[in-house]
């Protein structure tokens, strides 16, 4: 019976590390018929107001989260480490945290330090705007403004496939 273990144990070892790299390299699906992305304008926990046409001709990941979302606690450390590779390629991350206050974020911000813009969006005027279905919900919105990938549900941001095509998306 040990002999029938580790082979089988093996093997799912092997398929979990094998769908989880084709997980990671189908976890950003370009739209064919791109849309212009909802503008707005947003500040940040220091009090600096952000629009979306700030990033004008960047690469632009916009999330949509919330403190009390264990999908979104979970991928906001994938998202500072992607954020770590992707800034020197001048693509902008931004998490727009909606419907809660500065406090809320701040003590949040203890446990996931990160050093991308956290955007809040108290009144949730904005997400209203978007097509989220859900939190997190995340979209890679191109230099001409148009969002052209929306993500349902936590990512590991820093996958290098999914790194990748943010940064041939930024050099097209």
């Amino acid at each position: 019976m040990m002999l029938l273990t580790r082979p089988f144990t093996a093997l799912f070892a092997l398929s979990l590390l094998f769908t989880t790299a084709v997980q990671a390299a189908e976890q950003l699906h370009l739209i064919n018929d791109p849309k212009p992305a909802p503008t707005f304008s947003l500040k940040d926990m220091d009090g600096n107001t952000h629009t979306l046409e700030d990033y004008k001709g960047q690469v632009v990941v916009v999330n949509f989260w919330a403190t009390w979302c264990p999908p979104c606690r979970e991928e906001m450390p994938s998202m500072e480490r992607a954020w770590e590779q992707l800034q020197e390629h001048d693509i902008a991350m931004l998490a727009i945290n909606v419907g809660e206050d500065v406090d809320s974020i701040f003590t949040f911000t203890a446990d996931y330090p990160v050093s991308f813009p956290l955007l809040m969006d108290q009144d949730s005027a904005v997400i209203n705007e978007w097509p989220v279905r859900g939190l997190p919900t995340t979209f890679v919105v191109d230099k001409q403004g148009r969002i052209v990938s929306r993500v349902i549900g936590g990512r590991e941001w820093d996958a290098p496939e999914l790194i990748d095509i943010l940064i041939e998306l930024q050099n097209r």
